[in-house]
């Protein structure tokens, strides 16, 4: 068993010849209501593929709407967005004061002996020689053997984000990390603003008030307060949780995921940061949610999410300031509210909801961003395909709801294994036995000892997630024997030495760089460096 590396870089891709079916007459103006990071990243993905085909894209964007600009991590999946418009990093990471990511460290979500945190690592080329060992070794102590199966022994992004570390490695080492990053989402925001003008989106500054229908119920024109009505062939929303198009104007039905996904608000407070850098996203298990801490240049972002049906959002904020020593502190917090779930069709007559207005899942997994980047490049496909057929929108709209749920059943997982009693909320959460098929049966794979590896790897179950990422999060949290029922290892069950493992990553981290040293003179993209890695 190995991983499965994909050489071609999202650049490489996207210079290839595509194969295009003619773009629809019918499609020649698309307005994109609402700016902000989801207005800009769209209006980016449709520029590249059909300002050349004679598209006008306008984004309108209101003077009187601000800015959530809370969601300050990404996926990995942010570096090929910004790889496929060859925009470099050392381009746009400053000026969004830009840091590494390398993963994230959950603390004290399991109470479990030995496995009270964890790092849930992002891929690395390296992680192919050590891999089998860790999915062995996990196998093999869920059915009992006493092996070490904690994940962070196994991969290289635990070791930088560990030793501040950025996962930029050094010329002559091959091995490439497919990292993330942290950033300040307005200026994020600002930054895609500039780059969409200068290839061609125009932009106007108007408040959207509402939607006019034609006689088949799709969008004819938007109202502005200024006394405008714009016209347009497709309307993209980008309104937020307003959801002014898909919602207010299409009544397009909303699925909530409360039932198995409790947190409903979130607070966050700013706090300084030294001058040792971290490059890890941290999420520490408090009693009504949990809290993030992310590093920037400038300064730490943090933020509680939590459930308001557990806590007050006056205690969550005091156990926020407690948390961060900031009992003290005249800095202000700001309180949020999130609408959990999705829309049941994210494209619908001709409107396309992206962003908080299509759905939203607790950040947890800072999914918000490969949202936006995921559905608005296959719309740019479909376009290219030149097909608006009722049967593309239905393949659409099923492809984007199985990501949302994929993902969903992920997130859930973290709250389903928690081991914390110490308050209603985590017990409720233990309790939530509201769990999608697909999930029930995972779990059930897991605890059987059957393991996970060949149906998450078929995409049978578990998807949205490869199997490295699930067997770090049930072997993180300690989904194993009772330690005091396990038994020696036996034959085949201690065949790995952990001692190879270690010397492998002690030799590769050397070839590593301090985080903050590396974005004082951040290295351009390599050459048909992998970023696309997808294990097992």
């Amino acid at each position: 068993m190995s991983a499965t590396l994909f050489n071609l870089t999202p650049i490489e891709s996207a210079r290839a010849p595509k194969r295009r079916g003619a773009l629809p007459a019918a499609v020649r103006r698309i307005m994109i209501v609402g700016g902000g990071t989801a207005g800009w990243m769209t209006a980016l993905i449709l520029a590249r593929r059909l300002i050349e085909q004679g598209v006008d894209i306008t984004v309108v964007e209101s003077p009187n709407v601000g800015i959530i600009g809370v969601g300050e991590g990404s996926t990995p999946w942010l570096r090929g967005f910004f790889d496929s418009l060859d925009i470099e990093e050392a381009e746009w990471m400053p000026e969004c004061h830009a840091t590494y990511k390398c993963g994230i460290t959950f603390d004290k979500w399991s109470t479990k002996p030995g496995f009270e945190s964890y790092f849930h690592p992002f891929a690395s080329m390296l992680d192919n020689l050590t891999m089998t060992q860790f999915v062995h070794n996990a196998d093999a102590r869920v059915n009992g053997a006493d092996v070490h199966a904690h994940p962070d022994r196994f991969f290289i992004a635990t070791r930088l984000a560990r030793g501040h570390l950025a996962p930029k490695a050094a010329e002559h080492f091959p091995f490439d990390i497919w990292h993330g990053y942290h950033f300040d989402s307005v200026l994020l925001g600002q930054f895609l603003h500039k780059k969409a003008l200068q290839r061609g989106v125009r932009y106007r500054t108007a408040h959207v008030t509402r939607a006019n229908l034609d006689s088949q119920g799709a969008i004819a024109s938007v109202a502005t307060a200024e006394g405008e009505t714009l016209c347009a062939d497709i309307f993209v929303d980008c309104s937020g949780f307003a959801g002014l198009l898909i919602d207010q104007a299409l009544k397009t039905p909303f699925v909530s995921f409360a039932e198995n996904l409790f947190n409903d608000a979130a607070i966050a407070i700013p706090s300084p940061i030294g001058e040792s850098l971290p490059s890890e996203t941290v999420s520490t298990a408090l009693k009504a949610g949990w809290a993030w801490k992310i590093p920037l240049t400038s300064r730490f972002g943090n933020g509680y999410v939590y459930s308001t049906q557990f806590c007050t959002p006056d205690a969550a904020e005091f156990e926020l300031r407690e948390h961060l020593g900031l009992l003290e502190s005249p800095t202000p917090a700001r309180h949020l509210k999130m609408k959990i779930g999705r829309v049941t069709k994210h494209w619908n007559k001709n409107c396309l909801a992206l962003g908080l207005s299509q759905g939203f899942i607790e950040p947890l997994e800072a999914t918000a961003l490969l949202f936006i980047q995921q559905t608005a490049t296959a719309f740019a496909e479909c376009l290219d395909q030149g097909d608006l057929s009722d049967a593309a929108h239905d393949r659409f709209n099923t492809q984007i709801n199985e990501h949302f749920e994929g993902i969903r059943d992920y997130i859930v997982t973290h709250y389903k294994t928690n081991s914390r009693t110490d308050t209603d909320y985590w017990r409720a959460n233990a309790a939530n036995r509201i769990l999608s098929d697909s999930l029930k049966q995972l779990l059930s794979l897991w605890m059987s000892g059957k393991g996970i590896s060949a149906p998450v790897r078929q995409r049978a179950l578990g998807k949205g997630y490869p199997v490295f990422s699930w067997y770090s999060i049930m072997s993180g949290m300690g989904i194993f024997p009772d330690r005091h029922s396990l038994h020696p290892p036996k034959g085949r069950e201690a065949q790995y030495r952990l001692g190879d493992i270690d010397n492998l990553l002690d030799r590769s981290t050397v070839n590593y760089r301090d985080h903050r040293e590396v974005l004082a003179n951040i290295p351009p993209r390599r050459m048909g460096e992998s970023l696309q890695v997808y294990f097992w």
